[in-house]
């Protein structure tokens, strides 16, 4: 079977801001829901590293609130990287002042989006669906950023396991909060075709990596022949860069 190698990046860019240690959560507080903070020129970087995959998953994007400038990232980023499509979902609204969405960069037209609210305890968590054929065995790429409680994670996961069930070429991709090893994943892992990392990454915090919880899980059908991990900018979290092998025929 004839196979396409693509580049796929996953990155929780933070909205642009920077954080090098954990002090910086409150010494830069303001700049989560302010603007400045050279979010724009985070933001440049970003780009020059999108730009060398073929599909980018992005979290902690800003739709175009006060803290962006009112700039859309997902738009800037893929004007500024050249992508000919980009999709974004919007999820929540922090105090009226900042939103954070998922979003999607591309150099292959998706033939479908789907945004899907995602259940918790709280609102405003989603995943992103991107098809990028039209009969069933067509790739199919999930953004998503899970919630930091395990009882949200189970919900979110189950309902996100009944979107890929019988998707036998997909990835999901995303903000998970937990290790590959957590329960609820291996409740994921049971109800669809997605296996577990061949290894463990760690990618949080960003300046001293200790735990694995930002991931991209692919079906046995598509073949990871790289994976690393590589700075997002100043993000909190280190970003995923994957080269995968795509069978030609989940593509047409």
């Amino acid at each position: 079977m004839d196979k396409r190698r693509l580049r796929l990046l996953s990155a929780n860019i933070q909205a642009g801001n920077s954080t090098r240690g954990y002090k910086d959560y409150i010494t830069h507080s303001w700049s989560h829901v302010l603007p400045g903070g050279n979010k724009r020129g985070a933001l440049d970087a970003i780009a020059e590293l999108a730009g060398k995959h073929d599909i980018v998953g992005l979290q902690e994007t800003d739709p175009g609130s006060l803290r962006s400038g009112f700039t859309n990232q997902t738009h800037y980023l893929a004007e500024r990287a050249g992508f000919s499509w980009w999709s974004h979902q919007p999820n929540r609204t922090i105090g009226g002042l900042a939103s954070t969405a998922n979003g999607l960069l591309s150099r292959l037209e998706p033939k479908s989006i789907e945004e899907h609210a995602l259940p918790g305890r709280i609102s405003g968590r989603g995943v992103l669906l991107a098809n990028f054929g039209y009969a069933r065995d067509a790739l199919t790429v999930a953004i998503a950023h899970l919630s930091l409680g395990n009882q949200s994670r189970q919900y979110q996961l189950d309902f996100i396991a009944e979107l890929l069930a019988d998707s036998p070429n997909a990835v999901l991709m995303g903000d998970f909060n937990c290790d590959p090893d957590c329960r609820e994943m291996h409740s994921l892992f049971r109800k669809t075709h997605l296996q577990p990392p061949a290894q463990r990454i760690p990618t949080f915090p960003s300046w001293r990596p200790q735990r694995a919880i930002d991931h991209m899980l692919v079906t046995p059908a598509l073949s990871i022949a790289g994976m690393r991990a590589v700075p997002a900018a100043q993000s909190d979290h280190l970003a995923l860069s994957v080269d995968l092998d795509v069978p030609e025929d989940a593509l047409r």
